[in-house]
């Protein structure tokens, strides 16, 4: 009881302080576990008013102090800059159907168009009896059918081991007005090698281009005001712990 009360009042703690302080990379430790995490939008040189196209990228980092295999990754929601727009009109559309038990390889083939993002991931796995390894597996994303009316994704991964796999994962994509904050997204994330595996890295940039009506239009979109945009992200982990963390992009708008 008193170690749960413990750490429910560092997680508190812990959001006090990320809500008002915010910076590039952050790095939080509780019990055991150690997250980091890094946002970056570039181009940095935007326009005060009007959106131009950008890429996000981001990194985050899950180990443990002692050597032992982290907690599993449960859930990733992430809150974004209102300072920007997605713009999926023209791009072509991927389903859960045509991704379906499908490589890598053969995922970026048959949907090459809806391709907005690509990443990497990695886990720490465990079976019983086998010595710990680590695996990394390319994720792909994929511009989705709408959800809601609203845009969405589809993280494609391919693992091999305990067996051959997809794993596939809709992101629908929601409007809000919280804020700072104009869009959010939340990841449940499978299974990985069948219950032995837990997530030690999540990489992946997303923003694509391509041309409409003779003119250069962006998947995600973003204009600078303050100095800087903004990404809120939480992390959720199956034995209950919570990973609050606040990152800013610093930009800069010539005119």
């Amino acid at each position: 009881m008193r170690r749960t009360l413990i750490r429910a009042l560092v997680v508190a703690a812990l959001a006090a302080l990320l809500v008002c302080a915010s910076a590039s990379a952050l790095k939080i430790e509780i019990d055991k576990t150690v997250v980091s995490a890094t946002a970056t939008i570039f181009p940095r040189e935007l326009p005060s008013k009007k959106n131009v196209p950008v890429q996000v990228s981001n990194i985050t980092r899950i180990k443990t102090t002692d050597g032992s295999q982290p907690p599993t990754l449960r859930r990733l929601i992430f809150g974004f800059d209102k300072n920007g727009t997605i713009d999926a009109k023209g791009l072509p559309v991927c389903t859960l159907a045509k991704l379906a038990d499908t490589t890598t390889s053969l995922a970026r083939k048959r949907c090459a168009g809806s391709i907005v993002g690509e990443g990497v991931g990695k886990a720490d796995i465990r079976l019983p009896g086998l010595a710990p390894q680590q695996v990394s597996l390319p994720i792909t994303f994929f511009n989705g059918p709408p959800i809601g009316g609203t845009p969405s994704l589809i993280g494609h991964a391919y693992e091999t081991i305990p067996a051959p796999k997809t794993l596939l994962v809709p992101i629908p994509i929601e409007r809000i007005h919280q804020g700072r904050y104009g869009y959010r997204v939340q990841i449940e994330l499978p299974e990985i090698a069948a219950g032995y595996g837990a997530a030690t890295l999540v990489k992946a940039t997303i923003g694509k281009t391509w041309m409409r009506g003779g003119e250069t239009v962006g998947y995600l979109n973003a204009h600078c005001t303050g100095g800087r945009l903004q990404v809120h992200g939480s992390l959720s982990f199956t034995d209950g712990s919570f990973f609050p963390g606040t990152l800013t992009s610093p930009c800069h708008a010539p005119d």
